[in-house]
């Protein structure tokens, strides 16, 4: 653990001083399925920062374009020198660049598909996704209130300025959480994370239509095969309830919304302490649904059935190792985006949901028919193709902006 814990943290600090050394852009209040402390909204995530940002300074909510993945600088690779001119040992961290990098992405997949795994199975002695959400919050919360209380991270003041600024962010976060609970709660992994593949759909959707931001026709044609694949999934889905698929939907647009309040929202706290309120705010939001819902139900047999099932002990460790791993998987995800450029994080975040498909069907053994398989592929492969042009449309502006800067 000790090892793992210097790696992470190495890995946070060298991304951390790379970014420093380009230009930092505006912050904004992304992985989506978004962030939570360093790019609360990174993409489609909300995502935290691994460690907080105080004990390496303040991160940037958005990673630069001009950031080339495992760039080694020559000064990097040369021993460097005290102020006595003796040179001083290269650490693990630089000597293996691409060793970290890797480790980063097999860690962020690995934690994603152990949540969703473990997260499913709560479902079936303990089938209440608003609850569970809650407790899912809960945890980060937690981890945040620890950072306060001991000092590791320092507090942001909050205004009332500020916090109606983070309100709708956290109130739209609140609901696409809740309702993608819902809808994992209510149909099978791999069918859940092939409607929430729509996600770019309803983001360009938003871009061009609410926030007049024209969306190139390349864009549009990449997200046809979206359409179509999630389309011809849902035909032929075993496990396909109106239940799932509208909260599935319903979760989407949240995070496009969230996406949208997020950019009118720029302040200049540090993004640890921008999550930690937001997650705070959502957790409020989130507490009064499960109560009116879920609580008679919870009081009444809820808990006693679950308890008869499997054990108070492991009812209780269960869900909070689900809502730690969520809360870990979006930590490692920012982590990951601060070490690669956009292009291949957006090709990492496709293959990510690859995964955890493949591995809830082998793991839960979910029976797909060959349509079904069939528009999976299609959705999936939509998403790589839009992920890879938008990056790419997004680098070449950046470059095309620091070409004309004096």
């Amino acid at each position: 653990m000790t090892a793992l814990a210097t790696i992470l943290c190495g890995g946070a600090v060298a991304g951390h001083q790379r970014s420093r050394r380009r230009a930092a852009p505006s912050l904004h209040v992304r992985g989506g399925s978004a962030s939570d402390a360093a790019h609360l909204v990174c993409g489609r995530k909300l995502r935290p920062a691994l460690f907080p940002a105080s004990s390496f300074g303040t991160l940037p909510l958005s990673s630069p374009g001009s950031r080339k993945l495992l760039r080694t600088s020559a000064s990097a690779a040369a021993p460097s020198s005290d102020s006595q001119g003796q040179a001083k040992p290269i650490g693990f961290l630089e000597r293996y660049p691409a060793l970290v990098t890797g480790f980063f992405f097999f860690m962020w997949y690995f934690l994603n598909v152990i949540f969703n795994i473990l997260n499913k199975k709560i479902f079936d002695y303990f089938p209440y996704p608003y609850f569970v959400s809650v407790t899912h919050l809960s945890v980060g919360v937690l981890y945040c209130l620890i950072s306060w209380s001991t000092g590791l991270l320092k507090r942001a003041p909050m205004n009332s300025t500020l916090l109606k600024l983070l309100l709708p962010v956290a109130i739209c976060h609140a609901i696409g959480h809740v309702t993608s609970t819902v809808s994992f709660a209510a149909v099978s992994v791999s069918f859940a994370h092939t409607i929430k593949a729509l996600e770019p759909f309803f983001n360009a959707a938003a871009s061009q239509f609410i926030l007049g931001q024209q969306v190139p026709f390349t864009l549009w044609l990449s997200l046809a095969p979206v359409v179509i694949g999630v389309s011809v999934a849902s035909l032929t889905e075993l496990s396909f309830n109106w239940t799932g698929f509208i909260n599935a939907m319903i979760s989407n647009i949240s995070f496009t919304y969230r996406s949208i309040y997020s950019k009118k929202a720029m302040t200049d706290m540090d993004s640890t302490n921008l999550y930690a309120y937001i997650s705070i705010i959502a957790l409020i939001v989130c507490i009064p649904p499960a109560l009116i819902i879920e609580g008679p139900q919870l009081v009444q047999h809820g808990f006693k059935d679950a308890i008869a099932k499997v054990g108070l002990t492991k009812l209780v460790s269960n869900i909070f190792l689900a809502g730690l791993f969520y809360h870990l998987y979006n930590q490692v995800a920012t982590n990951t985006l601060q070490r690669v450029a956009p292009l291949t994080h957006a090709v990492g975040n496709v293959l990510k949901r690859v995964f955890v498909i493949g591995f809830s069907i082998i793991i839960f053994g979910n029976k797909i028919t060959t349509q079904t398989g069939i528009g999976t592929g299609i959705a999936i492969s939509g998403v790589a193709l839009y992920s890879v042009i938008k990056a790419k449309i997004e680098e070449e502006k950046k470059e095309g902006v620091a070409a004309v800067a004096p």
